[in-house]
């Protein structure tokens, strides 16, 4: 197969955020050819089938998408390289593994967000200033403690749900979800879980590039992944329940298609479009890496 040229930042038409430096592959194989790395791919989303070098030197993280394949030599090179490398649902929609993070002082980061979730007002300041990118806007100074903050979350949700359901053209009943009989929820609680499961994957890669500490959050607390969990929430009003309900109202529209698939490849085109990991990054860049002037949002 012909060598296509040099898939680079400015030039690619793979997927990826230039100013995180992510480079999206899927369908094809990713190896070391004369000393350089190449990708040679069958084809997928707007990129021909073809042989790409990569330009690993410019690219933080490679996210492998599905019938990706890597060879051994790949792996040495993106190691010695200090490029990370995650295997991906497709468009982001799955975490199945990550590489150690690399990068420049990943520690630094690491060693900041202990700091700050361990002391209790910092900690407090911080699930503070997520509730308030949630809500667009500063919180009254007076709500202190997470009780306050979720019940404010709450009321909030509430109208949230209702106004998408009214402009989507769906029956909502209220959110509900029994651990025990998934399959047995109506579509919009199904297609909510299903786009809240593909944005929770999506924080995930967030996480692992950033090199911030997955089980320390500061708003949610027993999972592994609780600091995915409160970056996944950031974004549930303005893009996982949007997915959801939109998801919903092609499945009722159309007709016996299967809602998971209906809301996992919405989400996936969502991620890919909306910038949503990337923007997630930026997110936890905000929240984490800050001075010591005090926060009053």
């Amino acid at each position: 197969m012909p060598l296509k040229g040099r898939l680079g930042l400015e030039t690619a038409r793979i997927p990826h955020a230039d100013r995180h430096g992510l480079m999206w592959l899927e369908r094809g194989r990713l190896a070391v050819e004369a000393g350089n790395l190449v990708f040679t791919t069958a084809g997928f989303y707007d990129v021909e089938a073809g042989a790409y070098d990569i330009p690993f030197q410019q690219v933080s993280n490679l996210l492998l998408g599905p019938g990706t394949v890597i060879s051994h030599d790949a792996l040495r090179l993106l190691a010695r390289q200090q490029t990370g490398v995650l295997a991906v649902g497709s468009r982001g929609v799955r975490l199945y593994a990550a590489s150690m993070p690399f990068g420049p002082d990943r520690a630094k980061r690491a060693r900041k967000h202990a700091e700050l979730w361990a002391d209790e007002d910092t900690r407090v300041d911080i699930a503070r200033h997520m509730y308030a990118i949630r809500m667009g806007g500063e919180l009254p100074k007076y709500h202190r403690d997470l009780d306050s903050l979720r019940g404010m979350e709450g009321s909030r949700m509430k109208k949230v749900y209702q106004n998408l359901a009214n402009q989507h053209g769906i029956n909502w009943d209220g959110r509900r979800y029994d651990r025990h009989a998934p399959d047995s929820d109506d579509a919009i609680n199904k297609a909510i879980n299903h786009a809240s499961t593909a944005m929770y994957a999506a924080a995930r890669v967030a996480v692992a590039i950033t090199g911030a500490v997955p089980q320390l959050g500061f708003i949610h607390e027993s999972s592994g992944h609780a600091f995915a969990l409160d970056i996944a929430d950031m974004m549930r009003s303005t893009v996982t329940l949007p997915i959801a309900f939109r998801a919903t109202k092609q499945h009722n529209q159309r007709g016996r298609t299967n809602i998971e698939a209906t809301t996992r490849k919405l989400a996936g085109r969502t991620l890919h479009k909306d910038d949503i990991i990337p923007t997630m990054i930026d997110h936890i860049k905000e929240v984490l890496d800050v001075d010591d002037r005090s926060r009053n949002a």
